[in-house]
Order: structure tokens, then sequence, then C-alpha cells
């Protein structure tokens, strides 16, 4: 663990929170609309309410800024760069879901980019596992939702052609 000051690593975490709040309000701006059509789509019978999403996305933003903040603590490494990277990269594709799905309203590109989503986050948990196992533990209900998140994609937009291209 990295000897910062305490100032150093309260900046730090708030550094971290605020990149990701960034990313969130990045996929929020593409789901103001979100509540009136996700009303319209047909959604298999085990789709959580649409009240669900926003808790669990908060949660799972502030899981995901304490595990980054948690492994930029570390001592500087090529591995430790590495998992910032990765982390970087599944925030990228976090934020563009929202876009590619409620925005644009493209199914097939918004499935492959929750399978890249969650590639990309088993990759950061690998990498955080040899850096800080806590770290990768924090992540796991992410991936979790992720894969429900994918697999509730592929079937809403198989389910509803005309309003997912």
């Amino acid at each position: 663990m990295s000897r910062r000051s305490v100032r150093a690593q309260t900046l730090g975490f708030l550094a971290w929170l605020a990149v990701v709040t960034v990313a969130a309000g990045l996929g929020a701006a593409a789901s103001v609309d979100a509540a009136d059509f996700y009303a319209q789509l047909i959604r298999p019978r085990w789709a959580p309410p649409a009240w669900a999403f926003g808790p669990v996305w908060t949660v799972l933003y502030t899981l995901m800024a304490v595990a980054v903040w948690l492994v930029w603590r570390e001592p500087p490494s090529p591995q430790r760069t590495q998992a910032l990277v990765l982390f970087g990269a599944q925030l990228v594709a976090n934020a563009l879901w929202s876009w590619l799905f409620f925005a644009w309203r493209l199914g097939a590109y918004a499935f492959a980019d929750a399978l890249l989503m969650f590639a990309l986050i088993a990759a950061t948990m690998a990498a955080y596992w040899h850096l800080r196992r806590l770290a990768a533990a924090l992540m796991l209900p992410y991936l979790a939702w992720v894969g429900l998140a994918s697999a509730l994609t592929w079937s809403t937009w198989r389910g509803n052609p005309t309003l997912l291209g």
C-alpha cells in the first residue's frame, strides 16, 4: 500500500469518485427518456423493475470507485498501470451502453458492448486480484449485474426488432 498522506489519499478517493460519477453522468445523459422508452419495450418476465436500476447502479458505481481507489493506492508498477487502464476501458464501455441502447436504439451494438463490458470487467478484476484482492471482490457485484444486463439486453433487443433495430 502507498505511503501517501491521509489528505492525498482522501483527494485521490474523491478524484476517482468524480471520474466514476462523470462516466455515470455521461450514461445518464443518454437515458433522459429511458423510463418512457423502457415502458414501451417487451421485456422478459425476469427483468428487474425499472425503479431498481437507479439504486443498483448507485451502489455499483460506489463499489467501483472504492475498488479503483484501492488499486491506485498500490505502489506504481506496470501491473497497476494495466489495471487502471482496464478500469478506464470498462468505464468507457459502461457509458457507451446507454447511448447505444437508449439514445441510438441500436440493440445489436448495445448487446455487443455489454459483452465487451463483461469481458473488460473480468479482465479488470483479474488485474486487481494480483494487486489488491479486496478491490477485485468489490467488482464482483458489478460483474454479476452486467451479466444479467447482457442477457436482458439480448432478450429485449430480440423481442423488440422494430424499436431496437
